[in-house]
């Protein structure tokens, strides 16, 4: 068996997760390498959910019955575990919505109705770029649509980096907002977060950062990234689908409008106008995922338990096993950074001129999930030329075992297709 240095007991670990002892196609042991898409839940989350049903089910803040009051507890409960979890200066900064999608789109519309000095309008732009998932460009581009803004992004290198060397036209004193991602979904790259923001900062404009494949694998700390937002999801982290999260700056959330209405958000209604609790209440309108925030409370326990710091260590260790053996492959091309500096545990590639839904479909017959297709991030395929990619992303209950794995299948692969 491979040993690396840096490694968590995954041994230990992986019985934490009913799925991971699933056998498929003939009793083959499924080797769960989508961990980009969705992580696995381990069984304090599950039996969190069950707990939660079984003795603790009511709507959340309004009611006086024990309930209520123990369901309020439970939910306010995971707010204060992920504003912990963050190093959010105060848990009213702690948005939940439905995913990552949510909260981006939250921001974008917020900004599009917001007075000055935060307003986007046909006087202002918009930066993105061109790595980003697709839930942080469609928002924008409808937003740049519906407003007049002009959208600008930042491209990428050959070797799967942003290309920051026009930083000054990019982000001018025009720019509004500055979106991006800390992490590709699809290459795995790290993004210079520092750079970015200090240039933002400089034109004053506010700047968002989708977390959603830096939340479940490193530490993240929102006074120390200086992000005016940060968005990312449960469902990759261990919890439940159906639960993100935004965070913004209290002032920020103070002074914008709100996205949605109805209950909750209000303090008083009448017809012929309302009026909005504070933040977080302002921004989670109707019944909140209530199940779903108790969930992810749980899913923070159990990162916090292994420590993040721990969790990033054994990652780097297995993503830079897996490029090296990955590499050895013949006619494999990573997309994207082809070391394991500065990426996250998610990579991309092609084989040769097999198509990757065939290299997916393959795989799959011998127990090993992959994931095929652009990623939500359409962009990056175009700017690399190719239809697609085969992405094989890890997490903590990954080994090298299962990178060998990937790498016989793969060989496989080419031997089925000649």
């Amino acid at each position: 068996m491979t040993q690396l240095p840096g490694l968590l007991d995954t041994e230990a670990i992986r019985k934490d997760f009913p799925l991971l002892d699933r056998q498929v196609h003939d009793g083959r042991k499924i080797v769960y390498l989508d961990n980009a898409a969705t992580s696995q839940k381990p069984r304090q989350v599950l039996d969190a959910l069950n707990a939660y049903y079984e003795r603790h089910n009511a709507n959340v803040h309004r009611g006086v019955h024990v309930l209520a009051e123990e369901a309020t507890a439970l939910y306010e409960g995971a707010r204060d575990k992920v504003a912990a979890f963050i190093n959010a200066p105060s848990r009213d900064e702690v948005i939940f919505t439905k995913n990552a999608s949510e909260s981006l789109n939250l921001v974008a519309n917020m900004l599009g109705w917001a007075d000055e000095p935060y307003r986007v309008d046909r006087e202002t732009e918009i930066v993105i770029t061109e790595m980003e998932h697709h839930s942080n460009i469609v928002p924008w581009q409808l937003l740049a649509q519906r407003t007049g803004a002009k959208l600008k992004w930042f491209g990428i290198t050959d070797d799967g980096r942003l290309d920051l060397s026009n930083i000054d036209e990019i982000i001018t004193e025009q720019t509004k907002i500055v979106s991006f991602t800390l992490v590709s979904n699809i290459m795995g790259t790290v993004n210079p977060v520092e750079t970015i923001i200090r240039r933002a900062q400089e034109v004053g404009a506010l700047v968002c950062i989708d977390a959603s494949q830096a939340a479940p694998h490193m530490v993240l700390d929102v006074q120390a990234l200086q992000a005016d937002f940060v968005a990312f999801t449960g469902h990759k982290m261990c919890g439940p689908t159906g639960i993100g999260v935004l965070w913004g700056r209290q002032e920020l959330l103070e002074d914008l409008p709100p996205f949605l209405g109805g209950g909750e958000m209000i303090e008083t209604v009448s017809m012929h106008s309302s009026t909005y609790a504070p933040a977080p209440h302002k921004f989670e309108a109707g019944t909140p995922p209530i199940a779903q925030a108790v969930g992810l409370g749980a899913a923070v326990d159990y990162l916090t338990s292994i420590g993040m710091d721990k969790i990033a260590e054994h990652e780097h260790a297995i993503t830079e096993y897996a490029v090296k053996r990955l590499l050895e492959v013949p006619d494999l091309r990573i997309v994207g950074p082809s070391t394991a500096e500065d990426r996250g545990a998610t990579i991309s590639f092609t084989l040769g001129d097999i198509h990757p839904h065939d290299v997916g479909q393959v795989l799959d017959e011998q127990g090993i999930a992959v994931r095929v297709g652009h990623h939500c991030a359409r962009p990056v395929c175009l700017r690399f030329g190719i239809p697609a990619t085969t992405r094989a992303s890890f997490y903590l209950y990954s080994t090298p075992a299962e990178v060998d794995t990937l790498v016989e299948g793969l060989e496989h692969v080419r031997n089925f297709f000649g």
